[in-house]
């Protein structure tokens, strides 16, 4: 055995003083170096990282497990029949290579949602789209959790709710709710789509609201809210913040660029006396 042999692994890479800062961030930040390279396990873990984001982005949707979901947490009454309903994009590969296609119900689907309507006057305040887009797996992990803290913060808020039968749709872009909802007669509609995978994000769930939609419009007329996960935006957080949007929307008769999330300095002001690792 020669010395090289003898040497340990962990003797040959060099630290980054920057390490400490990977207990707060998923980053990939402070790696250090063996030579002119990343360590071999820094190396790895990339790799993988990417391939599970690679196949989140095929990852067909466990619409089973999202029934179960759903029946479950009791979030399946009369008046909140889940409808499955599908995009243009015939298959996962023309969904990628068509973004166009997944924007618009085929005709299956505008039938069905037609068909509901049919008794229906006066418009509803809310609709709620599920919609796989590029994580199927943010749908899985995410979605009910957050809509069940929602329909809970709607049910005691002090203004009435009047919400469309939740709607599932397959291989959906974020504009598909604006379709979805106006056929619902909806005033807003509230997309969960799962994000674009990320190399330390691939269960990412992105929410839209739209306020009037049809079809048509752009994403200056959306706000979004961002990685809600568990190790991103919590499910409380991102009820307030929906909240907000949700009533400041139905107030003032608008949402996108006019609608602004003031609860970002309510957050500042309640941690304000909270330490800071970058001044330690």
């Amino acid at each position: 055995m020669n010395n090289l042999e003898k040497t340990d692994s962990k003797s040959l890479i060099t630290e980054n003083p920057w390490n400490l800062l990977r207990d707060y961030t998923d980053a990939r930040i402070g790696l250090g170096r063996t030579g002119v390279s990343i360590p071999t396990s820094h190396s790895l873990a990339f790799q993988l990282a990417h391939a599970q984001a690679q196949d989140t982005v095929h990852l067909p949707l466990d619409i089973e497990h999202v029934y179960d979901q759903i029946n479950n947490n009791n979030l399946n009454p009369e008046n909140f029949l889940p409808i499955l309903l599908h995009s243009q994009a015939t298959s996962r590969t023309i969904y990628l290579q068509r973004p166009d296609l997944g924007r618009r119900l085929n005709s299956d689907s505008i039938e069905k949602l037609e068909k509901i309507n049919l008794d229906k006057n006066e418009p509803f305040d809310l609709s709620i789209v599920i919609v796989d887009g590029l994580s199927s797996l943010a749908i899985k992990e995410n979605a009910v959790n957050y809509i069940e803290k929602l329909l809970s913060a709607l049910t005691n808020d002090s203004q009435k709710w009047e919400i469309a039968p939740l709607v599932i749709v397959q291989q959906g872009r974020v504009a598909i709710g604006d379709e979805v909802s106006e056929l619902l007669k909806a005033k807003i509609s509230l997309v969960l789509i799962g994000e674009r995978p990320g190399l330390s994000s691939p269960d990412s769930l992105g929410l839209y609201l739209t306020w009037n939609p049809k079809v048509g419009l752009t994403d200056a007329s959306r706000n979004c809210i961002s990685n809600v996960r568990s190790e991103g935006l919590s499910y409380e957080e991102a009820v307030k913040k929906t909240m907000y949007l949700l009533k400041e929307s139905r107030r003032l008769e608008l949402s996108g660029v006019n609608l602004k999330d003031r609860t970002t300095s309510d957050v500042i002001e309640n941690n304000i006396n909270e330490e800071n690792f970058l001044i330690k």
